[in-house]
């Protein structure tokens, strides 16, 4: 499994995503989640995956072979919303492509796509694996997308449109290591990237291990924080 979380904040994007991909006593496995295209100073598009990996790795070389290939592709169409369309489109085909040869499998796949295209606000889809998708707004400036469920108290406590970039990727953090904790099949090292609004250029995936130190240092004052505010919480009769 995994767990991926994007934020749509009035100062840009932020993104975390986690590479474990299969847990077990006798195979723990890593693939990056986190995808980049783009073409400095018109675009950048990020796409982060969660399901099936044969599904997901099969979506990202259709769509980059596209790119080679197709007349209409995710780096000349107009919006983020049309990419989201052909993100979609190229799910249902994979799927019902790949349903039909092996029965009980779970092909199914959950894509988180967001960027910049000029001309246009930074936007945020969430594309579901029947290829519909909904996109993110100031009121639900969120989406998760793997094992959500550990990590999605602190988002719904602290991210709200106007959370300062510096902030989110903070919040962010915590809601990773809050699901690292709780559930063996979300694990290191972990991709964020932090893209400030009309960058239109990668602003570089950084990698994060279990020895990163400002990582060491997040995860350590909120459980010490925690910790106190629980102490100090007034007797319940």
């Amino acid at each position: 499994m995994t767990y991926c979380v994007a934020l749509k904040l009035r100062e840009g994007l932020v993104l975390c995503s986690d590479s474990r991909t299969n847990a077990g006593v006798d195979h723990i496995a890593s693939f990056r989640k986190l995808s980049v295209f783009d073409i400095p100073g018109d675009r950048v598009i990020f796409l982060q995956c969660a399901g099936n990996l044969a599904s997901t790795q099969s979506v990202i070389n259709i769509l980059r072979h596209g790119i080679q290939h197709e007349e209409r592709h995710i780096l000349n169409v107009g919006s983020l919303f049309e990419v989201a369309e052909l993100i979609g489109r190229t799910i249902r085909h994979v799927i019902s492509r790949d349903e039909g040869q092996n029965q009980g499998i779970d092909f199914g796949c959950n894509i988180l796509v967001s960027g910049q295209i000029k001309g246009d606000e930074p936007s945020l889809f969430h594309v579901y694996p029947q290829g519909n998708f909904i996109e993110a707004t100031e009121d639900t400036p969120y989406f998760q997308i793997g094992e959500s469920k550990y990590g999605k108290p602190i988002l719904d406590r602290v991210i709200t449109w106007e959370t300062p970039l510096a902030k989110g990727i903070q919040c962010a953090l915590i809601s990773m290591d809050s699901t690292l904790r709780s559930n063996l099949s979300v694990g290191m090292p972990l991709d964020t990237i932090s893209y400030p609004a009309n960058l239109l250029d990668n602003p570089g995936i950084r990698r994060l291990d279990e020895n990163d130190e400002h990582f060491l240092k997040l995860r350590t004052a909120w459980s010490d924080g925690l910790k106190n505010l629980f102490n100090e919480l007034p007797e319940f009769f």
